[in-house]
Formats: C-alpha cells, sequence, structure tokens
C-alpha cells in the first residue's frame, strides 16, 4: 500500500536531496485565496447576512442565531457521555498543568548603574479560537486552543465552530461541553472561513474584532488566516495533519502500523510515513498497514491517505541518515521507535513533537498527554512551534534610565547619530544635558523650560 523511497546508497544525502525526495501533500494555498478572499471580503462588508448566507452554502445550514445561548451549552453538558466528561476533565487538568509551567517570568538587567531593561510580558485583550467540525468533530481542540490563552491571561475568549444541520444549527454538542466545562460562554455557530473573518472583522453590535486568531482548520482556514494576517495575528497556516515514525529492527511493526493508520484517519490529504533502515520492518509494516486500514471504520479515507504522495516508507542507510531525513521532513508529529528513543531525540531540531519511544503514540497526544496538539505542519517546524501559552503574550521591553546613566552614553548616541545622519537623535539627548534643566523626579525645573 505504501510506496517505497529509496534513499539508501553512494550518492551524499544533501538536503536538498531528501527535500525533493520526500513525500509530500501537494497544498495550494494561493489557487485557495482567490476563492477566499471574496467571501472575507463579504463579511467584512455585509456582516450578518453574509455570514448566514455562508453558512447555508458551506454548511448546508444557518443557524438560529450567531451567538450560541448559553442554555444550549448547559445542555450539551449535561447531557454528555460520563465517560467522555472524564477523558475531558483529565484532558483540561493536564493540559492546563503543563501551559502553566510555560508563563514566562518577567525580568530586568541593569546594564550599567541608573539604567534598567525591563521585558514584561503582557497578555492579549481578546482572541478568537476555532474548533473545526468537517470529516471529524473535534473537542480536543477545544481544550487545545482555550486553556493555554487562560493560562496566559487572556481577558476575553471567543470561540467558533461550524453550525450542523443534525443539531439544529448549533455546533456540536461535544464542542459546546467542552465550552462548558471550560467557562468559555461566547461561543458562535460558524465555519471555516465564516469563522476566521467573524473573528479578523468582527460584526458592528454584535461581535467584536479579536486580537489573535488561533484554532486548525482546512485549506481555506489556512488562506483565510494569511489573508486577515495584520488585521489579526494568527497562530499558523496549518496544513493537512501528518506522522513521520523512525523506527528500526527493534520497533514493533504493529505499533507503527496503527500509528501510521489512526493518521490517515483525519483526511484523505493526511501525510503518514516511516523513516528505517531495516527493509525487513518495511515489508511487515506495509502488510500491517493494508491489513489495518482495510479493516478501519474510515476504511475509504485512510486508504485514500496512505496511498497518495504525501504517504510512503523511505528506506536509510542507518539511524544517522534516518535522523537527518526527519530533521528535513520536519514532521508535525514524530514518533522514535528505536533501540534508544531518548538518545535519538537529542539529535532531533526539527519537529512539531516528538513522541518518545513504543508507548508514547500520537494519540496521546491528541487528546491527554499534556502537551498541545496544534502544531506547525508541512515542514514549518524548521520555524515554527506548538500553540503555546507565549502564542497569546505579547513581549514589551521597558526602558529607565537615569541622568547620570544618559549622560554616560551621550558621546555614544551622538556618534551614531552623526553616522547615520539622523542629528537630530544627537540633539535630543543633548537636550538633557548640563542638569540644571531636571527637576523632582526627573520633571523639568521652573527656568528651564518647564511650562507652568
Amino acid at each position: 500500500m505504501l510506496r517505497i523511497i529509496d534513499l539508501r546508497g553512494p550518492k551524499a544525502l544533501t538536503a536538498e536531496r531528501i527535500e525533493a525526495s520526500l513525500p509530500r501533500a501537494e497544498v495550494d494555498v494561493d489557487a485557495a485565496i482567490r476563492e477566499v478572499r471574496p467571501l472575507l471580503e463579504d463579511i467584512a462588508g455585509r456582516g450578518l447576512a453574509a455570514l448566514e448566507e455562508q453558512a447555508i452554502r458551506f454548511d448546508g445550514v444557518a443557524p438560529p442565531q450567531l451567538r450560541v445561548p448559553e442554555s444550549e451549552l448547559a445542555s450539551a453538558l449535561a447531557g454528555l457521555d460520563p465517560a467522555v466528561r472524564e477523558a475531558m476533565e483529565v484532558a483540561i487538568e493536564r493540559t492546563r498543568r503543563v501551559h502553566a509551567a510555560q508563563v514566562p517570568p518577567d525580568g530586568s538587567v541593569e546594564v550599567a548603574p541608573g539604567a534598567i531593561i525591563s521585558q514584561r510580558w503582557i497578555p492579549v485583550r481578546r482572541v478568537g479560537l476555532y474548533a473545526p467540525g468537517g470529516l471529524a468533530v473535534y473537542p480536543s481542540s477545544v481544550i487545545m486552543n482555550v486553556v493555554p490563552a487562560q493560562e496566559a491571561g487572556v481577558g476575553e475568549l471567543a470561540l467558533a465552530s461550524p453550525p450542523r444541520k443534525d443539531f439544529g444549527g448549533w455546533p456540536h454538542p461535544a464542542i459546546l461541553a467542552a465550552c462548558a466545562l471550560l467557562g468559555v460562554e461566547e461561543v458562535y455557530a460558524a465555519g471555516g472561513v465564516s469563522a476566521i473573518g467573524l473573528f479578523a472583522f468582527g460584526v458592528p453590535g454584535a461581535v467584536r474584532k479579536v486580537d489573535v486568531i488561533t484554532g486548525p482548520g482546512n485549506i481555506y482556514v489556512a488562506a483565510a488566516k494569511r489573508l486577515v494576517l495584520g488585521k489579526a495575528g494568527i497562530d499558523a497556516e496549518a496544513g493537512p495533519t501528518e506522522i513521520a515514525v523512525v523506527a528500526d529492527r527493534s520497533a514493533n511493526p504493529e505499533f507503527v502500523a496503527a500509528d501510521l493508520v489512526s493518521q490517515a484517519e483525519h483526511d484523505p490529504l493526511a501525510a503518514s510515513v516511516l523513516i528505517t533502515d531495516s527493509p525487513e520492518l518495511a515489508a511487515l509494516v506495509d502488510a500491517a498497514t493494508v491489513r489495518r486500514a482495510q479493516a478501519a471504520r474510515h476504511s475509504e479515507r485512510i486508504c485514500q491517505a496512505l496511498t497518495g504522495r504525501q504517504s510512503g516508507i523511505v528506506l536509510v542507510e542507518d539511524l544517522d541518515q534516518a535522523i537527518n531525513v526527519a530533521n528535513v521532513y520536519a514532521a508535525e508529529h514524530l514518533e522514535l521507535q528505536v533501540a534508544d528513543p531518548a538518545a535519538a531525540a537529542e539529535l532531533i531540531d526539527s519537529a512539531g513533537a516528538i513522541f518518545v519511544g513504543p508507548h508514547s503514540p500520537v494519540p496521546l497526544g491528541d487528546y491527554l498527554a499534556g502537551s498541545n496538539h496544534v502544531l506547525p505542519t508541512g515542514g514549518t517546524a524548521r520555524f515554527a512551534s506548538a500553540l503555546s501559552v507565549t502564542s497569546f503574550l505579547k513581549s514589551v521591553q521597558q526602558i529607565e534610565y537615569s541622568a547620570e546613566a544618559l549622560a554616560g552614553v551621550a558621546p555614544l548616541i551622538e556618534a551614531f547619530s552623526q553616522a547615520e545622519d539622523l542629528p537630530a537623535h544627537g540633539q535630543s539627548v543633548a537636550a538633557r544635558q548640563g542638569g540644571s534643566w531636571a527637576g523632582p523626579g526627573g520633571r523639568p525645573a521652573a527656568g528651564a523650560g518647564a511650562v507652568s
């Protein structure tokens, strides 16, 4: 089922050759932008009317009203299966503990006597969080978006999820129940591009625009995020999900196959990649993958993903090459099922999240590990990180110099200003020299230019 990409042989494995050989999904965000732009412009221009029309067009139903009543949130929570509620509560508790530990401390440095630079971390005021609802339902994404925003200290959280025809035009009850458990009361029935436009532009008299938009979605959500960047901050342009498994002959082929299939279950464009130096393991994994895929509930979707150009088995010479290939691929989810997974993990520099050892499968991170499952995709883990508390914080530097500290660097500032032909910069500092102008607390003294 999985195609073979053989990178063994005497030819040097340069990063360029690896990148050209690796399986990747074909994702044309630029083409999606052409479809998305008029939808966003319509929301910006017509507000509620545009949102209602788009809901009917793309979701097959218009919600009874844009904002979900609190009674619907309470009803969804009351009707939640007790086992699912317990799972959500444990996930919330673990995710909260992990993200609380991410909050960076404020700090200051005295670079010279009387010269203090402080750094403060300030939460944004208002965020818009998106929980998708296409081929699957993701209450786990509600947890992964809401918890870090809450731990960051964000004052206002709004969440959107698509309206569902089978639930009277409201979002899926599991989504609403997760919101209720987390204390999120501002919830909107809006999906995909509509949700991104709602958050970016707001609706006069109904919904205020937000400062930051986060949450996973399809290619159209990614395109919408790209277009609204600047009107609001975004977490990332998330693409189709992906897993890479680095495995050697010590790996259990059933574990590897089960994990490849589990990720393919998300979407026909999901990527499942095995990187191994063992042809024998590759053959066993492929056979197990075929068997599991054909027996799965979502067999058609899984088989599409596993046979797509984005999935495959990459054969390499040894573990060193496997690590090199994994770093170039920069997977959203990277599993290490090798003889010494902890040592291998130390060599990984590009991955959204690293799952170490045979008993740390990706579904653990999807739900209950405590880590965040909103991760960089499509190779962007080379420079991007998981959603975290810092996604909702601004780092602000605060500069405080005394008169003496400023005087100590005045000649240097003058030199810089002359070199850059910006003499008024130097004059700004020179105006403060001489001492007669400064009154108590640094205020201008009478007779020294003070306004009385």
